[in-house]
């Protein structure tokens, strides 16, 4: 009988910091002390890359690249991208353990998954050293994963595969059909579709909806139903195989997944 043995869940955004804001207002803040602003919006379009990959990409967007040669009279160079990734790096690390609170629902769907006998692995826009911080943060606080695999040693992150097939090296996972990618980006979504596993996209709390849990409450109904109804059609024309409000669905998803798979 073929079955779900394994989820992997991204971090920021997914199992914590509901919103993603970490890596948001850290973009912001490293562009704005080299006096080229970037939004929050320009920022969460490339969320889920690795972070010096979504600097490049900043720097690439043809308002930024402007600005930035009518500040300094030239294009940006790498030196240019790498002086940002430090600046990045600097500002995060100071504030990411402030950013390490379970997304509700987080704690108790994982324990409910491991009595069924499913391994917890994990991926990240994040490098190992942020790791280091936020693993022990988030632990605190009740939520830990058996595998948690950075693209620092790997030939690239999202949306490349390769830190989900580490994942299941690592956790001994046979087989792509038994591993359920759950993320809250549009890089996640295709992360699982270029590795061939079940990929499932979360709504609420996500980069993708851009929300606090106190902005997400105060919406109007309506509106709040048709910001969800973008996050999903763009998850689903992603290639996602099922799209969430919340981890709370995703015990069921599996058990769809379960019973499709040996219907066939």
């Amino acid at each position: 009988m073929k079955k779900i043995e394994c989820v992997i869940l991204d971090w920021a955004g997914t199992a914590v910091d509901y919103g993603c804001f970490a890596p948001v207002a850290a973009f912001i803040e490293s562009f704005n002390e080299l006096g080229v602003p970037v939004t929050a919006a320009e920022t969460r379009a490339y969320m889920g890359l690795t972070k010096v990959e979504e600097i490049r990409a900043l720097f690439n967007i043809p308002r930024v690249k402007a600005a930035f040669r009518e500040k300094f009279g030239r294009d940006y160079d790498e030196t240019d991208v790498q002086a940002r990734y430090d600046a990045f790096r600097r500002v995060l690390m100071a504030s990411l353990e402030n950013y390490a609170a379970p997304v509700p629902g987080v704690v108790e769907t994982v324990a409910a998954l491991r009595r069924e006998g499913i391994k917890i692995g994990s991926t990240t826009g994040y490098t190992g050293p942020m790791m280091d911080i936020v693993i022990p943060a988030a632990a605190k606080a009740g939520y830990e994963v058996d595998c948690c695999v950075t693209s620092d040693h790997l030939p690239a992150g999202r949306p490349c595969p390769y830190m989900v097939y580490q994942n299941m090296i690592n956790l001994a996972i046979p087989s792509v059909d038994c591993v359920v990618k759950y993320g809250d980006t549009i890089a996640d979504i295709r992360e699982g579709v270029n590795a061939k596993v079940w990929t499932v996209g979360v709504i609420m709390g996500s980069n993708e909806l851009a929300l606090t849990q106190d902005e997400a409450a105060a919406l109007p109904a309506g509106e709040l139903e048709a910001r969800k109804a973008d996050v999903r059609r763009r998850m689903l024309e992603a290639g996602a195989h099922y799209v969430v409000d919340d981890i709370t669905e995703l015990p069921g998803v599996i058990e769809t997944i379960n019973k499709n798979m040996n219907q066939q």
